[in-house]
């Protein structure tokens, strides 16, 4: 006879959000929606760096 499964068992059962849900559901939680600008800012920089180190810098630096 099995025992019938524990909170823990459950929540393993359960299939996994990606890290945008994640981090989405994070912020609804927690009120935290000032961290939104400062995520999307960080990103635009990271995606810019690696856009600089390809054959598409001298399109990038024509726009500034």
């Amino acid at each position: 006879m099995s025992k019938p499964p524990n909170d823990f068992e459950k929540a393993a059962s359960e299939s996994q959000g990606s890290l945008a849900s994640e981090f989405i559901g994070f912020l609804k939680q927690n009120k935290k929606f000032w961290l939104l600008p400062l995520i999307i800012v960080m990103l635009l920089l990271a995606g810019l760096l690696i856009l600089s180190s390809t054959a598409a810098a001298p399109f990038i630096y024509t726009l500034f």
